[in-house]
């Protein structure tokens, strides 16, 4: 049977590749069409002989269809699950220009390269920030709790934040958290995508639209029906597609490139951007009526710098705390300077910046406890700035060592005590100027001195 829409939501495919005696898997990118070929320019590049430079075109709908341009020799498509060679010979072999309907499971053969699509082998990495999401700070509670509503209503979504603070975590919670969550999840980088290309990949096109344009294709509007769709970096969007995408959003119809007729579509948007959107209305280079449209619900992600007591979490995650994450080939230790080191950074890229320095640190440790040198010379200074905590009663442990889903909690409260301690040592023992060292409100202060057993502290007097 083919593979519905329905049957697809929100699940990532692979390819398992078969060239010769090599065999790889590749992700395929979350867009409506997939290029493979030799060039460095397709998505999926297989350099391999019998490949054209751009063989063939994998569009990703509600239906998978694999498309010919023209390759040399030739595209086949198989549904044993091993390419016969009777069926190099039948009527599934295509022609340039042609193409045919294929399902999960189906082998096509690319020259003499093997290409069987499958759903992907989720990590337990991606399961876990799934099912165990590391949102422990107040403020991100509350703003988790908002969006979980707001994904009740039809309201389209306005997730604002810095690069890297989650952005899509957070607009695939909304997905899961709705009445929509079995229709598919798209995502589209609106940045990514040069101007010419992003009005066909958006909203579609019809045959002949353009050089190129060999049969009409549903954009990722229409690959989202049913569902949502996450535009990501909104802001980058040129004023035709912000036009076109307003009327999207108004008549809750599309309009290939190319097309006389418009088309129904039942999608939710939710839009994200790191720029501020009235203040490119006042340049003129954002439409007005659309950021009003757009902005339903605004949800605003605070920058990993102002949720520290999350890093703990975050690091214990990156580094292989939920079982069968395989960062590397045991879980590992980190030291409670390189963690006090992390806690103390600032991280302007926010979860990207502090898992790509985790997994780093992790790759030069190899397999030995991560240390303050594993780091970047720039986390290393953070640790000159401030002596260390003079009261050791609740003093954290040498090491931190990552080793089952519990230690997680464990890892993130006894940082948290001892930034606690730090701050009051520091602020002499003023809960309100330790509160807003932290960067966290005075009651929240209490209530996590309370929940730890530590004492209450006095001013001290000069």
């Amino acid at each position: 049977m083919v593979t519905s829409a329905e049957d697809r939501a929100g699940a990532l495919l692979e390819v398992v590749i078969v060239a010769g005696v090599e065999v790889s898997i590749r992700t395929l990118p979350q867009r409506s069409r997939v290029t493979f070929g030799r060039s460095k320019e397709c998505d999926v590049t297989i350099d391999h002989s019998s490949m054209s430079r751009r063989h063939a075109v994998l569009h990703l709908g509600p239906q998978l269809v694999i498309e010919d341009l023209g390759s040399a020799n030739g595209t086949a498509v198989s549904s044993s699950g091993a390419l016969s060679e009777t069926a190099k010979t039948n009527s599934n072999r295509l022609g340039f220009g042609e193409s045919f309907r294929v399902e999960i499971g189906d082998t096509i053969l690319l020259g003499s390269v093997t290409c069987t699509i499958r759903h992907a082998q989720r990590s337990s990495a991606v399961a876990a920030l799934e099912s165990r999401q590391i949102v422990r700070d107040p403020a991100m509670q509350t703003l988790y709790e908002t969006a979980r509503s707001a994904a009740q209503s039809s309201l389209s979504i306005l997730i604002l934040g810095e690069t890297g603070v989650g952005k899509e975590v957070l607009a695939r919670e909304i997905h899961r958290s709705s009445p929509r969550n079995k229709g598919p999840f798209v995502g589209l980088h609106c940045g990514a995508i040069s101007d010419t290309l992003l009005e066909a990949e958006l909203f579609g096109h019809e045959r002949g639209a353009f050089t190129g344009a060999a049969q009409s294709r549903p954009g990722l509007i229409e690959t989202a029906d049913g569902g949502t769709l996450l535009l990501d970096e909104v802001g980058e969007l040129g004023a035709m597609a912000q036009m076109k995408l307003l009327r999207v959003l108004e008549e809750r119809v599309v309009l290939r490139v190319g097309a006389r007729t418009p088309r129904p579509v039942d999608v939710r948007i939710v839009a994200a951007t790191n720029r501020d959107l009235e203040a490119e209305i006042a340049r003129g280079t954002f439409r007005e009526d659309l950021f009003y449209r757009l902005n339903g619900i605004a949800l605003t992600i605070p920058p990993l710098r102002q949720r520290p007591s999350e890093i703990a979490l975050l690091v214990a995650l990156f580094l292989g705390g939920v079982p069968g994450q395989t960062l590397t080939s045991n879980p590992s230790k980190i030291s409670a300077e390189a963690m006090d080191a992390l806690t103390r950074y600032h991280w302007p890229g926010n979860v990207r910046e502090l898992k790509n320095v985790v997994e780093r640190a992790a790759v030069l440790a190899n397999g030995a406890m991560i240390g303050l040198d594993h780091l970047p010379p720039k986390l290393q200074a953070t640790t000159t700035s401030a002596p260390p905590p003079k009261n050791t009663a609740t003093s954290s442990p040498e090491a931190f060592e990552v080793r089952s889903p519990e230690d997680l909690q464990a890892v993130a409260e006894a940082l948290d005590k001892r930034r606690i301690l730090e701050a009051l040592d520091q602020c002499g023992g003023s809960q309100t100027r330790a509160a807003e060292l932290l960067g966290i409100a005075r009651r929240t202060l209490i209530n996590r001195i309370e929940e730890y057993g530590l004492p209450r502290p006095r001013k001290k007097t000069r």
